[in-house]
C-alpha cells in the first residue's frame, strides 16, 4: 500500500508522470487496490525510476472516483515526462466501508487481498487464508492465476512482519 504507481495498458506496465498528481489522484489509486485512504502523493520517482512506458499524465481527479480509469486523463502514452517524474502514494492500509445504517463511524477492517504497490516491477497480490481473525492465516500469493502457499524453509520474523505490512495488519 505504499510505493510507485503503475498501470497496465494493452499488457504492458507502465508509470503515471507527476505532473498533476495530487492527493485526489492518490486517493482513488489507495481505493482502487483496496489499501484505504491516501496519506500522501508523493511524486519525483519516490519510490524509484520505473522502467518501460508512461502511460499517464496530466490526471486529473475528484477523489471519489472508483479506480484511476475515471479521472480526466490525457491519451494514453501522451506525456511530456521522463521515469524521474514518477508518481507515488502512501495509503493507510485499511479498507473502510461507508456508514450502515445506524453508524456513527465507517467501518474499517484489515485488506486480506490488496494488490500491493511495490518498486518492484509489477504487482504482487498476497493474502492470509484459514485464519481464525482477519490477520491471521497460510499466507497466499497469486502467481500464474493460482493461489499458492509460500515454503517455510528460511522463514522468519522479518518476513511476517513484512506480509503483516503487506496486507495491512500491523
Amino acid at each position: 500500500c505504499v510505493g510507485r504507481v503503475e498501470v497496465l495498458h494493452l499488457q504492458s506496465w507502465g508509470t503515471v508522470c507527476d505532473d498533476t498528481w495530487d492527493m485526489e489522484a492518490a486517493q482513488v489509486v489507495c481505493r482502487q487496490v483496496g489499501c484505504g485512504r491516501a496519506l500522501r502523493a508523493p511524486g519525483d520517482a519516490r519510490f524509484g525510476q520505473g522502467e518501460g512506458p508512461i502511460w499517464l499524465d496530466g490526471t486529473r481527479c475528484t477523489g471519489e472516483e472508483e479506480e484511476l480509469g475515471e479521472c480526466h486523463l490525457h491519451s494514453w502514452g501522451d506525456h511530456d515526462c521522463g521515469h524521474g517524474e514518477d508518481a507515488g502514494v502512501v495509503c493507510t492500509g485499511m479498507r473502510c466501508e461507508g456508514l450502515r445504517e445506524g453508524a456513527s463511524v465507517p467501518r474499517c477492517f484489515s485488506s486480506v487481498t490488496p494488490t500491493c504497490l511495490s518498486p518492484g516491477t509489477s504487482p504482487l497480490q498476497v493474502r492470509l487464508q484459514d485464519g481464525t481473525r482477519p490477520c491471521a492465516g497460510k499466507v497466499q500469493v497469486l502467481s500464474q492465476h493460482t493461489w499458492r502457499g509460500l515454503c517455510g524453509t528460511t522463514w522468519s520474523l522479518r518476513e511476517a512482519q513484512v506480509i503483516c505490512h503487506q496486507v495491512g495488519c500491523g
